[in-house]
């Protein structure tokens, strides 16, 4: 009888384990309608999400209107990796008046995630272009939310964040500015039209 009520405990507690590892994490089927499908490295989802990418990239990189037109949603709304917003519209517009004729993008997709007609793309970016200061180029990683219209995919959303640069034997940290953005949000894209934005997703 002693045996059995020190076993019990020990027995119920490996049977937990037990069915809570079979359970916790759920597998997803494709066949399974509304329920997010994380594509592998090589998925179909990630190659054809990947052309999409390479698409936009060369729009940006030949200023090429009616390519960015194709990629992006009307409902288009861009967080660049300073914090501006701006729509599909003013997207075009900066390709058409870029300045910096050498500037490239390129766009390497790293995950999707599919919720029927939406999909997910995170990845990372690079992009190549000219400042005072002499060439420069800002590597960061994205977040490009997916619709699929007529059988194509066009980006409703996209918010870059950049890699932090760690410079060699930098022992003094940048001071810190405030923020002039109103609180406790602001979006430009609505109350300011003279910003120039961004052109890189």
């Amino acid at each position: 009888m002693k045996h059995f009520l020190y076993v019990a405990p020990v027995l119920l507690a490996l049977g937990a384990s037990s069915v809570f590892a079979q359970t916790s994490v759920p597998e997803v089927s494709a066949n399974q309608p509304g329920q997010s499908l994380a594509a592998s490295a090589e998925s179909p989802e990630i190659r054809e999400l990947q052309q999409v990418e390479d698409k936009w990239s060369t729009a940006l990189n030949q200023r090429d209107q009616y390519g960015l037109e194709l990629v992006l949603s009307p409902l288009f709304v861009d967080i660049s990796a300073y914090g501006d917003i701006t729509s599909r519209n003013q997207q075009v517009v900066a390709v058409i008046n870029q300045e910096d004729k050498t500037a490239t993008t390129d766009l390497h997709v790293i995950t999707v995630r599919v919720l029927g007609d939406i999909a997910v793309a995170n990845g990372t970016y690079s992009y190549k272009h000219k400042t005072v200061n002499g060439a420069v180029e800002d590597r960061g990683v994205f977040t490009h939310v997916f619709q699929r219209q007529h059988g194509n995919w066009v980006c409703l959303n996209a918010q870059r964040t950049l890699i932090r640069q760690e410079v060699p034997n930098a022992r003094t940290k940048a001071p810190k500015t405030k923020s002039q953005a109103e609180l406790p949000f602001h979006i430009p894209l609505f109350s300011k039209g003279d910003k120039s934005p961004q052109t890189n997703p």
